[in-house]
């Protein structure tokens, strides 16, 4: 006798392809990406946040889940419907725990562009000089330390190319895609700069 999962045929393919490489993964990522975005939605309207908040509040949750699925983290315990909303739930919540915290914050710290303010004019425009180049140094070693379809995606993205555009000139399927692609790649550049 075999064990009832909670898990239907779609989801188990999903699943397996997430697994898997090339354009069935592809594929599966967009499939799980569209089958759930109805979540978008109900994150708007049960928590009150942007559509767009809510947007990469989901997209964020897809990412964690593929994440889960393709490392052996996800069990199976539940569908990849409940996963993927408990996942997005938890992102909602942290978003509006994060704007009433900024919103209640009293130590405001003074950032660079501030402080340069109080500089002469001609000591302001070398030491912008300065910290332009050194991050866009960084900026550059960071983007080195990515794949190929990162770093291109992100550069195409850094000079105004829309989502469609780079769809087109990337071949990807839709502009949906390459959006989640490029919050997945702009995920690990962030990662890369917490690591200095």
């Amino acid at each position: 006798m075999s064990i009832p999962q909670p898990f239907n045929d779609t989801d188990q393919q999903i699943i397996f392809h997430l697994t898997q490489e090339g354009t069935d993964k592809r594929r599966s990522e967009e499939a799980l990406f569209n089958r759930f975005a109805y979540f978008i939605r109900e994150g708007v309207n049960k928590h009150s946040i942007t559509e767009d908040d809510a947007f990469n509040a989901y997209a964020d949750s897809v990412l964690a889940a593929i994440e889960k699925i393709r490392t052996g983290a996800f069990e199976g315990r539940s569908s990849l419907k409940t996963y993927l909303y408990q996942i997005f739930h938890n992102k909602c919540v942290d978003l509006l725990r994060k704007k009433s915290t900024n919103k209640n914050s009293v130590n405001r710290t003074e950032s660079v562009s501030d402080m340069l303010l109080h500089v002469s004019d001609t000591a302001r425009s070398v030491l912008q000089k300065l910290i332009d180049k050194a991050d866009r140094i960084q900026l550059k070693e960071k983007l080195n330390q990515l794949s190929e379809d990162c770093r291109t995606m992100l550069l195409l993205w850094a000079d105004s190319y829309s989502d469609k555009e780079i769809s087109a000139v990337l071949e990807y399927k839709t502009a949906d895609v390459v959006k989640t692609s490029r919050l997945r790649c702009l995920e690990k550049l962030r990662r890369l700069y917490k690591l200095t």
